[in-house]
């Protein structure tokens, strides 16, 4: 098998340190002694002209001084002169450069200049780079320290108790907050493989390295702390990649912004922002949302000591009534259920227990229970066994330096032939001895409440994820497009523009109240008005939609008091005529939109509304191509969606057509991403009689 092309990166052999320095107090002495504290095993090149030698080690003039393979050269000099030393570590051969320096694209200016100076000379000599302003990187199986972070200032202590043997991958765009996320697991008790600082990724991205990590068999999850992904495919075929081998990714995204600020002439990218094209692509690749460092370490304690639950039915095994309630109320309010065991398993719990105990679900076996016998461990054997329980948290105290309530032995039974995820919350904070019990029995331990129901809620939602098949794949054949097609461009253009993915819908573009009428008859009354302009996208803020005219003399009065009320509230818009449409039957007004998202692509948008679609804000989002069979379960996903199943003796509508133009619409977007940044198809009824949908209005946004 051919390695992966970060593997001289994460591996190499042979380290050369730029400006190496016994001066502590400097960034590049730190560097180059915690790569020798680390004991890195590969050969350490120091490069200064000013000292023969440094800590024991030949110290080299120049790195083209250095004979033999240099796999890897630290940079941690003026920014100034960054790009030739890159350019004169690729003469010298060397394969990967990892640039601690800061002063490039992050202060803007001139800086910027530098940065692309620096990703001209990787491109031209083929040398990868990591950086510029990053922190490094720290490899804990292969002591690698590449970092001035002080979180590895000592090497890892080899009988410290994992709670796992499984490993866990650290990718950060903040060299601080990753080695944060470092320092927090492995308090916790988890076990890394590597933890790198991204910085500036002139060259090397997040990207690159989540595709390393995802092959990597030493990696069986990922933690990101991402700001921005700088490349968008790569990134997504990572996520793929990860999908298909299930192994699970744990994402912190910052920098979200409100959206909803920003002025905009469509609902859907007011109500799509930044953030919201990234929660799309997490939730189709089954990517782990977290909110903070903390809830990250809990979430990834779990993916590394639990298998994958095939339900979200949880039981509770308490040594403490109160604590069970409270983690009962904490798992349902994460999505999971806590139901009352049957009869006859309560009539099996009970003799475990003092009549004081409780057996339902939580099953409380008592603080007294607890100590007179291993009534915990039991109750826990005989829920793995049971068909009524997918998930099970033990709740006790680990504040005793000297025993707890876990029998590794039995646990580890347990956790082998059940297949069931099991956790511990600790409602004390648990001593030295009581999480080294706790991770000798694989267990992971939550102090934090909360983190347990969001933990246990992520991992159930994961393995639903990935039980869902990714919609099928949709290669495009670029659109043509009207030519001189204005930035904002009106219904009945954009429906010409789209009408291979839209039904059928007779309409008419009328110059004059006579040929508004005569349509109106052909089409059959009652009809629609709507005012037709480049500079009007909100018709209804400016009179411009008259509804339900019943005959001629209806469309004629409607066409003229129409024009004038526009031409009042609107004097400068360009009105290039009216278009007229029969009046849809009764029925559920609902969005179908698309922003083109710079990094992702289009990102398409559902919800209910018509013009109140802002106000309530119920909507989801997919990136194309979306098939019919998603655009489905993102319909029920919406909060009304029981209105179109039935709500209050209502009959049920059939919605299929909604899910067919939804996944059209996605095609769509694909196919003329080149030229279009947004559309909106705004309202789309749903006919209450079942008799299918009418899209009554349309616009399309172009790129300029």
């Amino acid at each position: 098998m051919t390695p992966h092309k970060l593997h001289s990166f994460f591996w190499p052999e042979s380290i050369a340190v730029l400006g190496a320095s016994p001066d502590l107090h400097r960034i590049r002495g730190r560097l180059f002694r915690q790569l020798r504290d680390n004991g890195f095993p590969g050969r350490v090149l120091p490069i200064n002209p000013s000292y023969q030698e440094l800590d024991g080690l030949r110290c080299y003039p120049s790195i083209g001084a250095v004979k033999g393979d240099i796999d890897l050269a630290l940079i941690a000099i003026p920014a100034a002169g960054v790009a030739a030393a890159v350019e004169e570590c690729a003469r010298a051969g060397a394969k990967n450069v990892l640039i601690i320096s800061s002063g490039f694209a992050e202060e803007g200016g001139a800086a910027g200049d530098m940065q692309a100076e620096l990703l001209a000379v990787t491109q031209r000599t083929g040398i990868r780079a990591c950086g510029p302003n990053c922190e490094g990187y720290y490899n804990a199986l292969g002591r690698v320290a590449t970092t001035f972070s002080p979180t590895v200032e000592t090497k890892e202590q080899d009988d410290r108790t994992l709670v796992s043997q499984r490993r866990v991958g650290v990718i950060a765009q903040s060299g601080g907050i990753g080695f944060a996320l470092f320092n927090r697991g492995a308090a916790a008790g988890l076990g890394f493989s590597y933890v790198i600082s991204t910085g500036n990724e002139a060259d090397l991205t997040m990207a690159d390295f989540l595709d390393y990590m995802v092959e990597d068999p030493q990696t069986h999850a990922v933690m990101l702390f991402c700001e921005a992904v700088r490349n968008g495919p790569g990134f997504v075929a990572a996520l793929e990649k990860a999908r298909a081998l299930g192994k699970p990714v744990i994402a912190i995204k910052v920098g979200r912004s409100d959206a909803g600020k920003r002025a905009s002439a469509s609902h859907t990218a007011s109500l799509s922002g930044s953030h919201t094209a990234y929660h799309a692509i997490f939730e189709r690749y089954g990517v782990i949302e977290a909110e903070d460092a903390d809830e990250a370490v809990a979430i990834a304690g779990v993916v590394l000591t639990c298998p994958l639950p095939i339900g979200r039915r949880a039981g509770i095994i308490t040594v403490s009534g109160g604590g069970g309630a409270w983690m009962a109320d904490t798992l349902s309010a994460h999505g999971l259920l806590v139901p009352n065991l049957s009869a006859a398993s309560q009539a099996a719990l009970r003799p475990l227990m003092p009549s004081y105990g409780a057996s339902g679900n939580p099953v409380d076996v008592t603080a007294q229970g607890s100590n007179t016998g291993p009534a915990m461990m039991t109750v826990m054997e005989h829920l793995a066994r049971s068909d009524e329980i997918d998930i099970m948290v033990l709740v006790t105290s680990l504040a005793s330096e000297t025993r707890v309530s876990l029998d590794a032995d039995r646990i580890r039974a347990v956790a082998n032939s059940c297949g069931k995820p099991m956790t511990v919350w600790s409602y004390t904070l648990p001593s030295a001895f009581g999480r080294t019990a706790a991770a000798g029995c694989g267990l992971f331990v939550h102090s934090d409440l909360r983190n347990v129901g969001v933990a246990m809620g992520k991992l159930a939602g994961y393995a639903e994820a990935l039980r869902r098949p990714l919609p099928e794949p949709f290669t495009p054949v670029s659109g043509r497009l009207y030519p001189g097609l204005p930035p904002v461009v009106p219904e009945y253009l954009a429906k010409q523009v789209l009408a291979a993915w839209l039904p059928d819908a007779p309409e008419h573009l009328a110059g004059s109240a006579e040929e508004a009428a005569d349509a109106a008859e052909r089409l059959g009354f009652p009809v629609v008005l709507k005012v037709q302009s480049p500079h009007l996208p909100h018709k209804t803020e400016v009179g411009g939609v008259k509804l339900a005219l019943a005959d001629r003399a209806a469309v004629t009065t409607a066409y003229t008091e129409m024009l004038t009320d526009v031409g009042r509230r609107a004097p400068g818009a360009n009105i290039e005529g009216v278009l007229v449409q029969g009046m849809a039957p009764r029925g559920h007004e609902l969005v179908i939109g698309m922003v083109n998202d710079p990094t992702f692509g289009p990102i398409m948008m559902l919800g209910f509304g018509g013009t109140t679609v802002e106000l309530f804000g119920d909507v989801v989002h997919a990136p194309a191509p979306v098939d019919e069979a998603e655009a489905t379960r993102l319909i029920l996903s919406l909060k009304a969606a029981r209105l179109l199943t039935g709500f209050r003796g209502a009959e049920p509508i059939d919605l299929t057509p909604l899910a067919r133009l939804v996944a059209a619409l996605s095609r769509a977007a694909l196919t003329l991403s080149d030229q279009v940044l947004e559309f909106e198809l705004n309202p789309v009824i749903m006919h209450a009689d079942g008799s299918g949908l009418t899209v009554a209005d349309a616009l399309l946004l172009m790129k300029q």
